[in-house]
């Protein structure tokens, strides 16, 4: 049996000149805990087999890399070369310069988050941004939570709780994380109605199912990452909205991603706008802040007055409120929109309205620094669950490796860590989706990734 007694007791490690360098940098509990830890597996690894106990400032030393370990953030920049723009596993779309700095502003001190400055005395954070909204989508009212997802069930628990609510079976989607519509429903007690097929729903099965049963709210959802191709039809949003009015049924129009621009302009198949489907008579519309709005997670609810005065009332709007940073990022997104700058100031938007040649250009610029790639003729996907199957003519800069998966890591080990995809065997990297800020951390990922390959 081996005798634990040479393994120094906690305290006299505590005593070390090392043992103060942890405590200043970590603090006293964190760094007692990974000695005690330390301590622990050394005594576990001595019992196991005959082994020389570690010296004491070896042992500080493996209790260093532990301190490291707990202490590094999880959540990090990336660059993301992928070619996706709404990268939903990078975070979606990235924020303007004017976004992060109206986040940077409330965060460092206090706000006026629920203060009127007028008035001086309590206020709502609901006030904050629905200005905006009103004036850029035409709507009564507005109602900012903190996804797409919470505004949905808002509305359907304050509006249709215990009661049926009318949704085509074209329409029962699940989406990224297992997020199906009809879970969604049932959580907020509203009673579905399917109608029509899983390809094709006709105005006349809409018209029966409100002749036949006491509908309270008529929903159409966006089908977000798939789109149904073939024997397929359904009802425009106009036929729709005339046939809920005429029977007095609201209708909401879930577009998921939102759009505030009409995508058509860029070469892309149209998506429904929020200023369109309000137009067109939805009573509700309810879509995400983070994807083709280009601003921070959140959802966004706008229509009319009455029933948005409803959703703010009821307890769920608390549970699902947005807190003062997303308030900020997304009323300085909101600005950009109202001053006819998107295209200019938004990051999403920049990327989409690159053009080819542009993009081309910088690949080649890539291919001279790093001395060594091709460029080749690509697609750059929106991604988000935004326009499904529609892509952007990219340039992609390709190297030929010969442990293609053994350099993606490496790439991911990188400091800030390079995310990129393989095609045909190759591993590509999409300038669209890079920043120009980043393109010299790209770089110098590629080379020390590149290096580190070669030399193993």
């Amino acid at each position: 049996m081996q005798d634990l007694s040479v393994i120094p007791p906690v305290n006299e490690l505590l005593s070390t000149h090392t043992a103060a360098e942890l405590i200043a940098e970590y603090g006293r509990p964190l760094t007692l805990e990974a000695i005690r830890q330390c301590l622990t597996d050394i005594r576990a690894e001595y019992k196991e087999a005959a082994m020389t106990v570690p010296l004491p400032g070896e042992m500080l030393q493996r209790a260093r890399k532990l301190l490291s370990a707990w202490a590094r953030p999880t959540v990090l920049p990336v660059v993301n070369a992928t070619g996706v723009i709404l990268h939903t596993n990078l975070g979606r779309a990235p924020l303007s310069r004017e976004a992060i700095q109206a986040v940077q502003g409330v965060a460092v001190g206090y706000s006026n988050l629920e203060y009127d400055l007028e008035a001086g005395r309590r206020g709502s954070r609901y006030t904050h941004a629905e200005d905006l909204l009103k004036r850029l989508t035409g709507a009564e009212a507005a109602l900012v939570v903190n996804n797409n997802a919470g505004a949905l069930l808002l509305a359907l628990s304050a509006l249709a709780r215990r009661r049926r609510v009318l949704i085509a079976r074209t329409q029962l989607i699940e989406i990224g994380g297992g997020f199906r519509i009809p879970e969604v429903m049932k959580q907020s007690g509203a009673k579905l109605v399917e109608i029509g097929a899983t390809n094709r729903v006709h105005l006349a099965d809409y018209q029966q199912a409100l002749d036949e049963q006491p509908i309270v709210m008529v929903l159409r959802a966006h089908r977000s990452n798939f789109r149904i191709e073939g024997f397929t039809s359904e009802p425009d949003l106009d036929e729709i909205t005339t046939l809920s009015r005429a029977a007095a049924v609201p209708f909401l129009d879930d577009l998921g991603s939102g759009s505030l621009i009409d995508t058509a302009r860029y070469g892309l198949k149209h998506e429904t706008t929020v200023q369109e489907s309000l137009a067109g008579g939805a009573d509700l519309v309810c879509f995400s802040g983070d994807k083709l709005l280009g601003g921070p997670q959140a959802g966004i609810l706008v229509g009319r007055a009455d029933l948005v005065a409803k959703l703010k009332k009821h307890p769920v709007a608390r549970a699902i409120r947005a807190d003062k940073l997303a308030l900020a990022a997304l009323s300085a997104t909101l600005l950009h929109y109202l001053k006819d700058e998107a295209e200019r100031k938004i990051p999403i938007w920049q990327m989409v309205s690159t053009s080819p040649e542009m993009v081309r250009s910088r690949a080649h610029a890539w291919a001279e620094q790093l001395g060594t790639g091709t460029v080749i003729p690509g697609e750059s996907a929106i991604g988000g669950g935004s326009l499904p199957g529609e892509t952007l003519p990219t340039y992609l800069l390709a190297l030929d490796i010969p442990a293609p998966q053994e350099f993606l890591q490496l790439l991911r080990q990188a400091h800030p860590p390079v995310i990129a995809r393989m095609q045909d065997e190759q591993v590509v990297f999409d300038p669209r989706t890079v920043s120009l800020d980043q393109e010299g951390a790209l770089l110098v990922g590629v080379q020390n990734s590149l290096s580190a390959l070669r030399a193993k």
